[in-house]
């Protein structure tokens, strides 16, 4: 099998502490941001079902807030890529 080799050396790291630092605190902002609009979402479900209820263009607020979520995770992953992207 193709580059499958028994070595047991670690990886050499390619970036330093102050980039990795940098990294970390995009992706916990990035992260609370994600975790803000969650919160919302629960909360609205749990004490405001009667707005999750309604619809807009025939679904309901809870389907559309529900998709909105996962566009948002993936709009967020792509901008914590653009911002720990190599300068």
């Amino acid at each position: 099998m193709a580059h499958f080799d028994s070595s047991h050396a670690p990886i050499p790291e390619t970036e330093s502490a102050d980039v990795a630092a940098r990294n970390a605190r995009y992706g916990l902002v990035l992260f609370f941001l994600y975790l803000a609009v969650y919160t919302g979402f629960v909360l609205l479900n749990a004490f405001g079902a009667e707005w999750m209820q309604l619809e807009l263009a025939g679904v309901s607020v809870a389907v559309l807030y529900g998709l909105a979520l996962i566009v948002a995770a993936f709009v967020l992953s792509l901008v914590y890529g653009w911002l720990c992207r190599n300068r």
